[in-house]
């Protein structure tokens, strides 16, 4: 592709809402615009490297069995409404106003159920392995960060149909397996967590992280391989346990101990020992949550744990109605109502306990959870903090901004059962499907790419998701005929063995050449001169490394595909 005939728009100058990387230099290279907020147009760069990733991960799916479809985006709402995630997607979900009853998809889950009851009746029909690359659309309340998070994006979204947990066991695998792949080849620098389930539901979550301070995820990882979401995230604290006295409750003032941190400077008190109590709003009930210290109370495994949605913090009132007092005072004895009383693992069955007397300005103190208290479940409710043991092996957790790139769900049968996709088995019983899903954002691929590769000039690109191969930046051919004939005889010679070439023929200062080759971030840039080539040589930089190479000029092609070659 000639250059002065093709539309790359670089820019010197940044719009002010460009704030990280990727996002600058997908508009400063000219590869989107953005239309309005969370939603860009790919231009012809962008669009040579989406296409590429796509082409990827199709070559992926389809290795593991995978039969491409394509579904609508616009979906019927009752059909979302027998599976309750109308109410669990809120505000995120486009609703048609001029056509009551169609919604926007933001993904496929139902519809695919939906499908799979029309068509799987027996055994026989399965396994399956289902997949799309389409469009989805999400009501993103702040939409930022580019294409990182965006409210129209394309997605590689599949659902694996199986007969038995085994089954999806093996299909869960596959779609690992296929991820690592697509990333590895895409260049990108990933790990693997394990992940809540959220509003989709199932057993088994894992995303597809990239370490960046970009990134709107929080992960726990450490030295040993141990990986998680902050959602979900474990680690090997001791717990507080019990001290050997056998001391008697004891009620104490504190008028001026409204945290615990109060608590440990005006009394002196173990900060483990001293536990803090949470009360939230579950399905419409109180519930009570002591948790260790200022530890954090972590609502995703709050969610897990109670199996719903719907929650949230008590309000002062809700806390005085419940408990007796207010915030820095509530304790698990003497509630003014009959309230239910959970705590966390590190608190299982400890003594020697400060915790609030539900009356404004008291504490209690020398509580034991196994004889004063009636606790109705113990978990790990609370957010890992850097430093701590890993599970693994004890190594220091660190905790980092990460991107998600992929995530795949074993889903079970939560879809199924709510659509009545089931099957027949050998013995003509009857049975739901059980199924996975597993998604890929495309567009965050390449951003995370961009991300990882990059310097102060601009884009790196490799090998294969780069949009050219070759860049052949031709100077001052207007004044010198001949750097213009040998150009275009190059360009012709490497279009012919199939080498992708953009050809920088527009009529621009050696600067401008430069700075758009090295921001645009072709791999290899042939640099075409009057004087290097009165001397029959060539000059070639090497984005990636920025190393150059003065050869012959009839080296050239053999040079380029060598080092192709090389690279896959």
């Amino acid at each position: 592709m000639k250059q002065s005939q093709y539309f790359i728009p670089t820019l010197k100058e940044l719009p002010s809402e460009a704030q990280i990387i990727s996002h600058s230099l997908m508009l400063k290279a000219g590869l989107v615009r953005q239309l309005a907020a969370g939603v860009f147009s790919f231009l012809p760069l962008g669009f040579r490297v989406l296409n590429k990733i796509i082409n990827i991960i199709r070559e992926e799916m389809n290795k593991i069995g995978g039969q491409e479809f394509l579904l609508p985006a616009l979906n019927p709402i009752e059909i979302w409404e027998q599976t309750g995630r109308v109410a669990a997607m809120g505000d995120v979900m486009f609703h048609l106003k001029n056509r009551e009853g169609l919604v926007l998809a933001p993904t496929h889950e139902e519809i695919i159920t939906f499908h799979a009851k029309q068509h799987i009746k027996s055994y026989r029909d399965m396994p399956q392995i289902w997949y799309q690359i389409q469009t989805k659309f999400r009501n993103e309340p702040r939409p930022k960060s580019g294409v990182l998070r965006g409210r129209q994006f394309i997605m590689k979204d599949s659902y694996s149909l199986d007969t038995s947990w085994e089954g999806l066991d093996i299909s869960y695998e596959k779609h690992a397996e296929a991820y690592k792949n697509i990333f590895n080849r895409c260049g990108i620098n990933f790990f693997v967590v394990g992940a809540s389930s959220g509003a989709m539901g199932g057993s088994k979550s894992q995303e597809f992280m990239v370490e960046s301070d970009s990134g709107e995820d929080t992960c726990a990882i450490s030295d040993s391989g141990y990986a998680a979401n902050i959602e979900v995230a474990t680690s090997n604290v001791v717990p507080v346990g019990r001290i050997d006295e056998e001391l008697q409750i004891e009620k104490f003032p504190t008028p001026n101990a409204k945290t615990i941190n109060d608590l440990i400077e005006q009394f002196n008190f173990p900060e483990e020992r001293c536990a803090k109590s949470v009360v939230y709003i579950v399905d419409g009930e109180p519930v009570l949550i002591f948790m260790r210290g200022n530890d954090e109370l972590n609502e995703s495994k709050l969610q897990s744990i109670f199996k719903t949605n719907s929650f949230r913090p008590a309000v002062s009132e809700e806390l005085i109605k419940y408990t007796g007092a207010d915030h820095g005072s509530i304790g698990p004895i003497n509630l003014k109502s009959n309230i239910k009383i959970y705590a966390d693992l590190l608190l299982k069955d400890a003594n020697g306990l400060v915790s609030g007397a539900n009356e404004d300005g008291y504490h209690y103190k020398n509580i034991d959870f196994t004889r004063d208290v009636k606790i109705h479940g113990y978990y790990d409710f609370r957010v890992v903090k850097a430093g701590e043991p890993c599970p693994i092996n004890g190594s220091p957790l660190r905790i980092v901004k990460a991107i998600e790139l992929g995530h795949i769900f074993k889903l079970g049968t939560k879809y199924s059962e709510a659509l009545g996709a089931t099957f027949l088995d050998k013995e003509g019983k009857e049975y739901p499907i059980i199924m996975g899903s597993y998604g890929i954002g495309v567009e965050r691929v390449l951003a995370c790419f961009i991300e990882q590769h990059n310097d102060e000039n601009g884009i790196i690109w490799k090998h294969p998701i780069t949009p050219f191969d070759v860049h052949i930046i031709s100077l001052n051919e207007n004044r010198f005929p001949e750097v213009k004939q040998y150009s275009e005889k190059l360009y012709s010679d490497l279009l012919n063995i199939n080498v992708e070439v953009l050809y920088d023929d527009r009529d621009e200062s050696a600067g401008i050449k430069f700075n758009d080759a090295d921001l645009i971030g072709i791999p290899y840039q042939i640099i075409v001169g009057n004087n290097n080539l009165k001397n029959g040589k060539i000059e070639i930089k090497e984005r990636f490394s920025n190393n150059r190479f003065l050869i012959d000029n009839n080296e050239v092609i053999e040079f380029i595909t060598n080092k192709l070659s090389n690279e896959g």
